[in-house]
């Protein structure tokens, strides 16, 4: 697929990503878990496997880190080996997972399901690979639900990277874990990867999307309603915009009966 051969060429720019190596909603994950001692984690999607390796201090049985990209997975091991962790990896899609069922006590996805082409099956094999009482977490990059300010949002997404799929609203979330048969008990929209904001220059930059595109992003931007803005909570620095990468974070469990 063009998304893995994509982020196969950008794997170093992830691996120094500030916003992908950790954030407000990462800690707010890790402080809704719990600790993670002796359980088997997959990050599913995992890019530079800076999610999975997050959780390398709590001491998991296993730590697996799925993605299609094989530079990314060689970038996932580059950072394992600087810190000393273990780690397991698997080159496949969110869509076929190469892991019996229940599997897993925590599966994980951060920023990466915007790029699934078929989300119920993703989100089906996530759930498959649950053990009895275990959890989905997701967190990503959540769309809108005004229809205008959600087209606003995906224009500025497909022009940040044209390999992005969609970004889904908090409620469509819920759906796709209710679907694959989960229990949901944690559901929070509005959240953001980045304190400060990120500004245009470097969003572009950590994506590669070039001149032009940021260029187009800055001019749309410029001629959004600031009502659209606001919403979307990009703020304007004097000259400059300041993307939150705003996400929203959901966590399925599996019922103890294992019926999905």
């Amino acid at each position: 697929m063009l998304s893995s051969q994509r982020f196969d060429k950008i794997a170093e720019n992830f691996a120094t990503s500030e916003v992908h190596r950790s954030s407000p909603t990462m800690e707010a994950l890790h402080e809704t878990l719990g600790p993670q001692t002796g359980s088997e984690i997959c990050d599913v999607a995992c890019g530079a496997g800076h999610l999975a390796l997050s959780f390398a201090d709590e001491l998991p049985a296993r730590l697996v880190a799925v993605d299609p990209a094989p530079n990314m997975l060689a970038s996932v091991h580059k950072l394992a080996a600087e810190r000393g962790v273990t780690v397991e990896t698997a080159e496949a899609y969110a869509e076929e997972l190469p892991f019996p069922d229940a599997s897993f006590d925590l599966v994980v996805s951060r920023l990466a399901p915007h790029h699934f082409r078929d989300m119920p099956t993703a989100v089906g094999e996530m759930a498959r690979l649950l053990r009895p009482g275990g959890r989905l977490a997701v967190i990503d990059l959540e769309g809108h639900e005004d229809p205008d300010i959600d087209a606003l949002n995906h224009e500025l997404e497909m022009l940040h990277d044209p390999t992005h799929q969609r970004s889904y609203t908090l409620t469509e979330w819920i759906g796709f874990l209710q679907d694959a048969g989960l229990n949901v008990p944690v559901a929070r929209g509005s959240q953001s990867e980045s304190r400060t904001g990120v500004p245009i220059r470097r969003w572009c930059e950590i994506a590669s999307s070039g001149a032009e595109a940021e260029r187009a992003i800055r001019a749309r931007l410029a001629e959004a309603p600031a009502a659209y803005r606001e919403a979307l909570g990009i703020r304007q620095d004097g000259d400059e915009f300041r993307i939150p990468v705003r996400t929203c974070m959901v966590i399925g469990v599996k019922p103890l009966g294992g019926v999905r």
